[in-house]
C-alpha cells in the first residue's frame, strides 16, 4: 500500500539519538551510528520525531509500505521494556452515545452565514477596546480561514503583515493567547504531528515573499512533534532569502510560557 512514512537521510544523520524517545511506537533506533527506521508495520507515519532532529535529516514522504500494525507494535513495545500503546483506555463515549463527530450538528448558524473557513475574510477591528473589562473583551481575531492548508498565501490580511504561525493546541492552553500573542497580528494556525504538512514550506516561503511580511512568530507546545511547526518556519524564511524578524514561544503543557 502506499502512505505516508518517515525518512531518515543517513547522510545528514550524526547518531546523537534525539528522536528515538520522540517516536512513541519505538520505531527509530541508533544502528551502527545512525538513526534508523527498523520496521515499516512500527511507523505510523505521523512524524512525531521531526522535531527532535537538530539536523533536519527527518521527513515524511509518501511511498509503498507495510501497513502499520498496532499489535506488532504493542509486541515491539513490550520487547523493548516500554509500556504498549494499548495500555492507555479510550475516553468514555458521550452519554448520548458514539463520537459527537459522527454526525452533522448545527448550534447556532454565523451571522453572515455559511462556514467562515470558506472563504476569505477581513473582519474590522473594533475601534477602541483596550478598556474593555473581562466580560465585554473584543475577540482579536482578524480573519478567516484560519487553517494553514486553507489560507491563500496572498491573501490580503498577509500583505505587510505580522504573521503569527501557531500551533492547534496553544490557544487552548495559554490563557494570554489573543491578548498576548495575537493582537495585532495576522493568523494561521497548524499542526505538524496531524495535517499533512508536505505543501507547509512552500506555503509559508510563498507567504514571506509574494506577501512580503513584515515579522514571523511561532507559537508551539513544548511536546517533540510541535517543534517540526518551527522547523518549517526555519526552513520557509532559509527558501524566501529574507531576513525578517522571527520569534518563537514556547508554551508548556500546562499552559506557562516557557
Amino acid at each position: 500500500m502506499i502512505r505516508q512514512m518517515v525518512e531518515i537521510d543517513e547522510e545528514k544523520c550524526n547518531g546523537c539519538g534525539d528522536c528515538v524517545p520522540s517516536c512513541a511506537e519505538g520505531a527509530i533506533q541508533i544502528i551502527d551510528g545512525k538513526a534508523k527506521l527498523i520496521s515499516d508495520n512500527l511507523c505510523d507515519g505521523l512524524g512525531a520525531c521531526l522535531g527532535d532532529c537538530p539536523l533536519g535529516a527527518i521527513s515524511v514522504v509518501e511511498r509503498e509500505a507495510d501497513e502499520y500494525d498496532e499489535t506488532a507494535v504493542d509486541d515491539h513495545l513490550k520487547e523493548i521494556g516500554r509500556a504498549p500503546l494499548s495500555h492507555y483506555e479510550e475516553p468514555t463515549a458521550p452519554a448520548t452515545g458514539g463520537c459527537p463527530s459522527a454526525a452533522v450538528k448545527s448550534f447556532a448558524a454565523p451571522a453572515a452565514g455559511g462556514c467562515p473557513s470558506a472563504r476569505v475574510m477581513n473582519l474590522e477591528k473594533p475601534a477602541s477596546d483596550d478598556s474593555a473589562d473581562d466580560a465585554s473583551r473584543p475577540s482579536r481575531l482578524a480573519q478567516w480561514p484560519i487553517q494553514l492548508h486553507l489560507v491563500p498565501p496572498t491573501a490580503p490580511f498577509f500583505q505587510n503583515a505580522d504573521v503569527l504561525l501557531t500551533a492547534d493546541c496553544v490557544p487552548f492552553a495559554y490563557a494570554d493567547f489573543q491578548e498576548e500573542l495575537l493582537k495585532g497580528k495576522a493568523l494561521a494556525i497548524a499542526c505538524p504531528k496531524l495535517d499533512n504538512t508536505e505543501p507547509y514550506v512552500e506555503k509559508l516561503t510563498a507567504m514571506i515573499t509574494q506577501s512580503n511580511i513584515k515579522s514571523l512568530t511561532v507559537a508551539h507546545m513544548e511536546v517533540p512533534c510541535c517543534n517540526g511547526l518551527v522547523m518549517m518556519a526555519k526552513q520557509a524564511l532559509a527558501n524566501s532569502g529574507r531576513d525578517i524578524p522571527f520569534e518563537t514561544v514556547c508554551i508548556g503543557i500546562r499552559g506557562d510560557k516557557k
